[in-house]
């Protein structure tokens, strides 16, 4: 058996964007999935989801009281529904080489809230309660390859946070999984093995690739890959590459001070309260269906749903969906400084983080907000005058608790003078460095973590 070098492979995967299906076979996959999968998903009632408010806790709960719940969450500038799961689910994907080249094995699943049916999943992406069958389905596909991962097979293994404006703590385990060229595992209808060239090519299409395969793939520690990279030829971003391989000063002792000052000294949690007891918040219904919402504009609000949907662990069943009001934007900054790829990120605090504070990215809006400061008036700005937009595509969130929630995900690159001296807990950082950061868990939020993701090399 050849010994696997994920330090060698994962580079030559992330340049190859030609795999054993081409990019035209794998669209045709895809909407070949669509048109084959049965979905129906009506909104309804909360008390025809089978869910009920239960006065006890003051939260949206399922008879089982597993899954997730709703609560009402309050600060002293904010008071808002929060999803509440403790659980941590799996994210995990299976890397192979095949023909030499490093493939991963997605899949093209459907989630409830999804704005357009199938999108790129990774290999398995299951919630504690699915994989332990709890609610009586199917045990996911390929589950053992990850309960039984031998350390030496594993090239990521984080709990990394999510949506933190709408989830209490939440996190779950994003996995990477390497197996030799030998093993022989059969792709079946809903998986298909692509390059990680070819999913960064995807990613260029609106809403395609899905929000845990973006996250899965930016737990990747391309800072331990030097070897790897240093023997691709001509590569799409010398500066990207560089800004990998280079060290650079070290910056991780200012950003600890950083978040852990506002950890100490500034940091306010909220509280839990009765969800139905929100101020300016009510149950309205129409049409025969419910939504509870705000008096004034919010992000989102939610809505119940009555779901079908054929191949998945559980086909049938009904649940609360949190629905965007609009879309948000993620911005990133960069600049390349002697020759070395730069981003600008922001120290962000959010209302659900695990540890108040994480890494984001430069802007960071919901549709209800405004820029806060110059560097975020100057990124919409140069998005305005399409100055310097390397990347740009609405992208969705999660569709198991989300209900069609697209987001734009923008990055820019503009000359680092531009940006001028930086307010308090925004750093120009290496990629290298935000490879670090993230093989530690919650440091970087989700927002930056899937913009790093579209980055080609």
């Amino acid at each position: 058996m050849v010994t696997m070098r994920p330090d060698l492979l994962f580079p030559r995967s992330w340049a190859t964007t030609d795999g054993i299906h081409s990019q035209p076979e794998i669209l045709e996959w895809v909407a070949q999935r669509n048109s084959a999968i049965s979905v129906d998903i009506t909104k309804t009632t909360l008390a025809q989801t089978g869910w009920f408010y239960d006065e006890a806790t003051g939260q949206i709960v399922n008879p089982a009281r597993t899954f997730f719940q709703i609560s009402g969450f309050q600060t002293d500038e904010v008071c808002q529904p929060m999803l509440i799961q403790d659980e941590i689910g799996f994210l995990g994907i299976i890397a192979k080489p095949i023909d030499g080249v490093l493939h991963l094995l997605m899949q093209a699943k459907i989630e409830p809230g999804n704005v357009n049916r199938v999108q790129l999943s990774p290999t398995i992406q299951a919630t504690k309660s699915n994989f332990t069958q709890q609610h009586g389905g199917a045990r996911p596909a390929y589950l053992d390859y990850f309960l039984n991962a031998a350390p030496e097979a594993t090239a990521v293994d984080q709990i990394q946070s999510e949506q933190s404006s709408r989830f209490l703590g939440k996190r779950n385990r994003n996995i990477v999984v390497c197996l030799p060229e030998e093993e022989v595992i059969d792709e079946g209808p809903n998986h298909r093995w692509l390059t990680l060239g070819q999913v960064k090519q995807l990613l260029k299409v609106d809403n395609l690739v899905n929000m845990d395969t973006r996250t899965v793939l930016s737990c990747l520690p391309f800072h331990l890959y030097d070897a790897g990279l240093a023997t691709l030829d001509s590569p799409h971003d010398p500066a990207l590459v560089r800004s990998i391989t280079h060290p650079g000063p070290n910056q991780l002792p200012l950003i600890f001070r950083h978040v852990n000052d506002y950890k100490m000294f500034r940091a306010n949690p909220g509280r839990l309260v009765p969800l139905l007891g929100l101020e300016g918040w009510t149950m309205r219904s129409s049409a025969g269906a419910e939504e509870f919402v705000r008096d004034r504009p919010h992000p989102f609000k939610v809505v119940f749903c009555d779901i079908s949907i054929e191949g998945r662990e559980v086909t049938r069943w009904g649940q609360p969906l949190f629905e965007a009001v609009g879309m948000a934007h993620f911005g990133l900054f960069t600049a390349v400084l002697d020759g070395v790829r730069h981003f600008l990120v922001r120290a962000t605090p959010e209302l659900g983080a695990f540890d108040s504070i994480e890494l984001g990215p430069t802007v960071q809006l919901e549709p209800t907000q405004e820029p806060a400061d110059e560097i975020g008036r100057a990124f919409f700005e140069h998005l305005a005058d399409r100055r310097g937009v390397l990347y740009d595509v609405v992208l969705s969130e999660e569709g198991g608790r989300f209900y069609h929630e697209q987001n734009h995900n923008t990055i820019i690159e503009i000359d680092a003078a531009e940006a001028g001296d930086l307010p308090p807990g925004y750093f120009w950082l290496t990629y290298r460095t935000l490879s670090q950061l993230v093989q530690v868990n919650n440091c970087l939020n989700i927002q930056l973590r899937n913009l790093l993701s579209l980055m080609e090399i």
